[in-house]
């Protein structure tokens, strides 16, 4: 975010800095990362903090059917960036609006990247309109657009970590009345591979299952609740447990994830790799502050040997089903 904030606000609060050190601020800057882990919020909350214009461009929505109309659209909308500069222009899902044009046969799409360029090449505001554009699939994008003078800087906005997993939880339960019982850091280490659309949908869920919860208390004939009654209600750890049951990260739903029920105890023998797995795997889950008082980092991989039929699919699944992980066998 530092980075973003360097690279896009500087420019557009302070230009007169880089006018005195002559140099050329960005012109534009490509956001990707995997759906749902916040391109666009981070657009917004720039143009909000800069207070500049923002033109919120959908890549899809502006393909036009007849003849030059997505033109004029591109056209007209980075007139009037300039026109009540300092602006943002963002670009969302840029890939369907600027494909590579050597693997396009459509000629729209062909003349809309053309426009583009010639539109970027061509602001005059240098440093007072800034492109952003965001997409899940950078090298889907066409080459001559990701040159210096155009897309100046790509930054990847990767799966949040355990620590801004929590930052998320605790912005999207903020107004939810939590019980004393939820404790948000477990599920920060609990939600591995969300973003956060995944968290917000995670923190929504719980809430839903908490009215459903209290719905057999609801009196229906009432035209209203008592303030007694609202006073009384609580999302509690029961409703964040279902939630967690219904609500899977976005990364892992286009491939197939299993749900073993495998435990240790139905693991006959394989007692040195049992220990070495939960040594590996479950007590940096267990433990956490031990690890970093220690200052040990636990293992990235490991790597389980042995002929056909020994077991080692279920030492893995009986792992992930005693860890809470996801499992994803790829073959």
């Amino acid at each position: 975010m530092e980075r973003i904030r360097e690279i896009v606000e500087l420019p557009l609060r302070f230009p007169q800095i880089f006018s005195r050190l002559g140099i050329d601020a960005p012109k534009g800057i490509l956001l990707h990362g995997p759906p749902g882990s916040g391109k666009t919020l981070i657009a917004r909350a720039v143009a909000q903090e800069t207070q500049a214009t923002f033109y919120h461009i959908n890549g899809p929505e502006i393909m036009q059917r007849h003849y030059g109309e997505s033109e004029e659209k591109l056209r007209s909308i980075f007139e009037k960036a300039q026109e009540n500069a300092p602006a943002i222009i963002f670009l969302d899902e840029i890939d369907a609006l600027a494909p590579r044009r050597e693997k396009t046969e459509g000629e729209v799409e062909k003349r809309i990247v053309a426009q583009l360029l010639a539109l970027m090449d061509g602001l005059e505001s240098r440093g007072q309109v800034v492109v952003m554009g965001a997409t899940n699939i950078p090298n889907s994008l066409d080459s001559a657009l990701r040159r210096p003078g155009r897309f100046d800087r790509e930054i990847s906005i990767e799966v949040p970590g355990e620590k801004g997993r929590l930052e998320i939880l605790k912005i999207h339960s903020r107004n939810m009345p939590l019980s004393p019982d939820i404790d948000l850091e477990a599920w920060a280490r609990k939600t591995h591979g969300f973003v956060g659309a995944d968290l917000k949908a995670f923190c929504q869920e719980a809430g839903l299952c908490a009215l459903r919860r209290i719905r057999p208390r609801l009196n229906m004939g009432q035209e209203t609740v008592t303030p007694e009654f609202l006073e009384g209600l609580s999302v509690e750890a029961v409703d964040f447990d279902e939630a967690f049951k219904e609500v899977e990260p976005s990364a892992i739903r286009e491939v197939q994830v299993e749900l073993p029920q495998v435990r240790w105890d139905q693991v006959g023998g394989c007692h040195e790799a049992k220990k070495a797995l939960k040594e590996a795997f479950e007590w940096p889950w267990e433990f956490p502050e031990r690890y970093a008082a220690l200052g040990i980092e636990p293992p990235k991989g490991i790597l389980i040997t042995g002929p056909s039929g020994t077991g080692k699919t279920l030492l893995v699944q009986a792992l992930a089903r005693e860890s809470g992980l996801n499992f994803i066998a790829v073959k």
